[in-house]
């Protein structure tokens, strides 16, 4: 990692000459770093008055913006003038737009977002680290050559937003779990009163719905193994010195459980779907993504007619290629083989970078690969103790894709289904070893995410 420089604004006793105009190097560098997703403290600026600014003028300025001034961060000399930490009221984004406006008055000298500063650790704390080669990358420490590079991006600061939300539509997950229970999603509408508080149909659906059981508990012992071991692979906690880590490891994951020890049933996956679209446009418009690593199905107008629905509520529909090592552009595997603009179909790469065995594939239908061959994730032991397993299957590469969409989602918080399908897919690694199987012979590397899209 290259060190970190700061740079220092100079204040000369003759300010107000000097700083004529607000140094445009200086604000095109503030621009860059806000482009590139530095972390800063959010509706936040710092705001250098000139020496020669009158007080009404600086308080025009403020109420102008919509600004509440904060603190004052300098002193009172004559020469010097007011450095004010200020707060945008509302939801005030810290835009490049309202930095230009604020260079050009001629109150200003500068302006700059509230930059925040962490320790330059190389890699969070997470024991299995080391085990965890779908996170690593080419260039990462351990390192992997056909890992997913989320390692990369959490070491770049490219961090995930705890307000991005991705579906888990499978099995029940554990919520209790040390690495998945600070990111399980709760329904700000509800209530544990044995009322339907937000009139979506659900008693108590505090953390999601059971549509075997028809109730509110997502989840139900040791069964719910491989909804939990896909959540933590979609976000599992990062930092906190114990486990493993997720893609997008802020990200909160509601669970919408519809597979039982029988599997599931068409009808139940559409609640399911239909129950993710609902929550999204009642209380979670984070909500990126529905993860989901099943299928085996037949042909089902329904289903696809709920996937479009979530599409038309911007949500990514990530499905598992299937695991019968079969040609899916001749023999589809449903819900992969929708030709659903929304949808995005998952094969699996092994540790040696091929289509893992048992991966179903197909140029036509299968958008993306990803790692599925010993991956280690968050389960439930057989007693229904928190615990972690080593799994294989497209199930497992599913939901590094399914992380990544969250973490673009992060990065690019305008960015909707279109764009952050066509970022996955776009700067996915091209693989020769992928060529005949998957579509452009794409796998997944998101180490090269960052904030590419302005907002309106």
């Amino acid at each position: 990692m290259k060190n970190l420089k700061i740079h220092l604004w100079p204040l000369a006793a003759c300010l107000a000459s000097a700083l004529a105009l607000a140094d445009p190097a200086g604000l095109a560098a503030v621009k860059q770093s806000l482009s590139a997703g530095r972390p800063h403290v959010p509706g936040e600026l710092l705001v250098q008055f000139r020496a020669e600014s009158s007080a009404a003028a600086q308080q025009a300025l403020l109420a102008a913006i919509g600004a509440l001034p904060l603190e004052r961060l300098s002193g009172r000399r004559a020469d010097q003038g007011e450095l004010l930490r200020v707060r945008l009221q509302g939801p005030g984004a810290v835009s490049a737009g309202l930095l230009e406006q604020l260079a050009a008055d001629p109150a200003v000298a500068f302006a700059e977002p509230n930059w925040l500063y962490r320790t330059q650790t190389d890699n969070p704390n997470d024991p299995y680290l080391g085990n965890l080669w779908g996170m690593q990358g080419a260039g990462t420490s351990p390192s992997h050559p056909y890992g997913s590079g989320a390692l990369a991006a959490w070491n770049a600061d490219r961090r995930c937003d705890s307000s991005v939300v991705v579906g888990v539509i499978d099995e029940g997950l554990m919520i209790g779990h040390p690495d998945l229970k600070a990111n399980v999603w709760v329904n700000p509408g509800e209530l544990k009163n044995g009322l339907d508080d937000d009139g979506n149909g659900y008693v108590d659906d505090i953390n999601g719905w059971d549509f075997v059981s028809n109730d509110a508990s997502v989840y139900d012992g040791a069964s719910d193994d491989h909804g939990s071991h896909v959540a933590g692979t979609v976000a599992a906690s990062i930092n906190n010195a114990i486990g493993v880590f997720g893609v997008c490891p802020t990200a909160k994951l509601i669970s919408a459980k519809f597979l039982g020890r029988q599997g599931g049933t068409t009808a139940n996956a559409v609640k399911a779907v239909n129950y993710i679209t609902d929550l999204k446009q009642r209380h979670a418009p984070g909500l990126v993504a529905s993860n989901n690593s099943w299928g085996g199905g037949g042909y089902s107008q329904a289903l696809s007619d709920a996937i479009k629905a979530a599409g038309d509520a911007n949500i990514l529909f990530i499905a598992a290629a299937g695991n019968a090592g079969v040609n899916i552009d001749s023999s589809p595997s449903y819900p992969a083989s929708y030709p659903l603009a929304n949808l995005l179909a998952v094969a699996a790469v092994d540790k040696l970078g091929g289509k893992a065995s048992f991966s179903n594939w197909g140029v036509n239908t299968v958008q993306i690969a990803a790692p599925g061959v010993s991956i280690l994730s968050t389960v439930p032991d057989r007693k229904g103790k928190a615990s972690y397993a080593y799994y294989s299957g497209t199930s497992m590469a599913t939901p590094h894709v399914s992380g990544a969409a969250a973490l673009y989602r992060s990065l690019n918080p305008c960015a909707d289904a279109t764009q952050i399908k066509t970022a996955i897919l776009s700067q996915a690694a091209v693989d020769p070893s992928l060529q005949g199987y998957v579509q452009q012979a794409r796998r997944l590397d998101v180490a090269g995410f960052g904030s590419e899209l302005s907002c309106p």
